[in-house]
């Protein structure tokens, strides 16, 4: 009979405890990373671009692992702590980010440098007729411009809500701000994307 192998155990250990035990045991931070490295990479590339995304997710980890003995571990979800790094080091790049925005409203929101464009809303060749998708990309470009618009506290909010998935707690522990400044923030940016749109919608790309 064929051995079974054991399911992973650390498939089910919460963040925390993983942080926990890379304080006396370093490799089992990677389990961390391996959790966590998609999700905080896609968040990069969508606010700086491809070419920049490796090295500042890279980055976001040894930043984490260097600080893991600071960890506070009644949070058991690492990732508001890992998205607040992310952002921290994505608001060294805003020129980058700045000009990225600047050519995706340029672009009116389509493909840059063959990027796939669904990642940033735009709807695909299977979804709507041709007018549909032309409105969808003016929408984006004004998004685009709006977010270019908008100072990078006030951004750095809305975007761990509509890009990481935070939610609005979650994304005041990222920053290390109030929850009442993390909800002023969020609003201002929301009624910003609203005007820019002209419409009474959420953003959701």
């Amino acid at each position: 009979m064929a051995a079974v192998t054991p399911p992973d155990v650390t498939d089910s250990e919460p963040d925390a405890r993983l942080i926990e035990q890379a304080k006396r045991a370093p490799e089992r931070f990677t389990a961390i990373f391996d959790r966590h490295h998609r999700a905080i990479y896609a968040y990069v590339a969508r606010r700086l671009g491809p070419d920049l995304a490796e090295d500042v997710a890279s980055e976001t980890f040894l930043t984490a692992f260097d600080r893991r003995h600071s960890y506070d571990a009644a949070h058991g979800d690492a990732r508001p702590w890992l998205f607040g790094i992310a952002s921290n080091l994505v608001a060294r790049h805003v020129r980058a980010e700045s000009r990225r925005y600047r050519a995706l409203a340029r672009a009116g929101g389509q493909d840059l440098a063959g990027e796939r464009g669904a990642e940033y809303g735009v709807i695909d060749g299977h979804a709507g007729a041709v007018a549909g998708r032309l409105d969808a990309a003016a929408v984006r470009g004004r998004l685009a411009e709006a977010l270019e618009e908008l100072p990078e506290p006030v951004r750095a909010v809305l975007l761990l809500v509509a890009w990481a998935g935070l939610n609005q707690q979650e994304a005041a522990v990222a920053l290390g701000i109030p929850a009442g400044t993390a909800r002023s923030r969020l609003h201002r940016a929301r009624q910003a994307m609203r005007q820019a749109l002209g419409a009474d919608i959420e953003m959701e790309a």
